[in-house]
């Protein structure tokens, strides 16, 4: 006897189990795109360390600060200055190296999450993890929206991805339930 409120018919589970992968499926393609869109930025962001190489990066600084009317006199704009000056075309190639493998990491993971792979719920779920303590250190150095947004956000994709991940494995123990149960 079917419990209240359910369908004995097997068709109404099917539709129901397939509403739950279009969901799941948006939701993996959601994560992917922004994690398609962080590897741009960092990749850019490397790009940018390129361009900076055999520059005088000091020059370049003081003339930002300059266009986006800055006071140089400010504690910020002297912080920036002084990072400008100490910046060598050593660490611009370093940092344009790890950006680039990042955004590398971030492209196999959004393809992987596009496409559905286990692996790159796992990969989502590891690189996301890694990342709390330091978006957690950054939002004890002072709250912004945009270190709470990123927090917010990468500790919903790690939660999903474990949900996901569990959801996975509860379905294959179910299954290999199932298999054992009719082989016997």
């Amino acid at each position: 006897m079917p419990l209240p409120g359910t369908n004995p018919d097997p068709h109404h589970a099917h539709l129901r189990l397939a509403h739950l992968h279009l969901s799941q499926r948006r939701a993996l393609r959601a994560v992917a795109f922004f994690e398609f869109f962080k590897g741009i930025f960092v990749l850019l962001m490397g790009l940018c360390a390129l361009a900076l190489v055999h520059q005088d990066v000091w020059l370049i600084a003081e003339s930002l600060l300059a266009a986006l009317h800055v006071n140089p006199d400010r504690h910020y704009a002297l912080a920036f200055l002084d990072f400008a000056n100490s910046v060598t075309d050593a660490r611009l190639w370093a940092a344009a190296r790890i950006a680039f493998a990042y955004s590398a990491l971030r492209f196999t993971e959004a393809y992987g999450l596009w496409r559905q792979r286990p692996w790159a719920e796992w990969v989502a779920f590891i690189s996301g993890t890694l990342l709390l303590p330091l978006e957690i250190r950054e939002l004890m150095r002072g709250i912004t929206v945009l270190r709470s947004t990123l927090f917010v956000g990468n500790l919903a994709i790690v939660l999903y991805m474990l949900y996901l991940l569990r959801e996975n494995r509860r379905q294959r123990r179910s299954l290999a339930s199932t298999g054992s149960t009719m082989e016997s």
